[in-house]
């Protein structure tokens, strides 16, 4: 059964697109943890980040420096954080996190809420930033 990311990437289940390319995909997470937190996912399902082949997982964290970048000039952070959990859905993904200052909280288990309004904002300012 595929995953509810596969379904994302499929288009069977909307999402607030940021990027993607032949072999990966970004998009905002619904229950972000500050504003601008996205996901990064390979289009190949695999449960665990560390099955991945060297090069998906290289092209994964290429692909993630371009939508982290992107990140930090639309939503001018001081920097984008990294988590890699996967425990909560089985496709291997990288949460970016933007951090707005220091001392800021990052935890997966920290949510905020952030309207739909504000989320296709935060999709198109961050789509607009990444760089081809």
């Amino acid at each position: 059964m595929a995953s509810i990311f596969t379904k994302i990437i499929n288009g069977e289940i909307p999402c607030y697109k940021i990027a993607e390319n032949e072999a990966y995909f970004a998009f905002l997470d619904i229950n972000p943890i500050a504003e601008g937190h996205t996901l990064i996912v390979p289009k190949k399902e695999v449960d665990y980040v560390f099955d991945l082949e060297d090069e998906v997982l290289s092209g994964l964290m290429s692909f993630s420096k371009k939508v982290a970048l992107a990140i930090d000039d639309a939503l001018g952070t001081i920097r984008t954080g990294v988590i890699v959990e996967g425990m909560e859905v089985p496709h291997a993904h990288i949460h970016l996190v933007p951090i707005y200052y220091e001392g800021q909280p990052v935890s997966l288990g920290r949510k905020t809420e952030v309207s739909k309004e504000r989320m296709e904002e935060l999709a198109q300012l961050i789509s607009k930033s990444v760089k081809a």
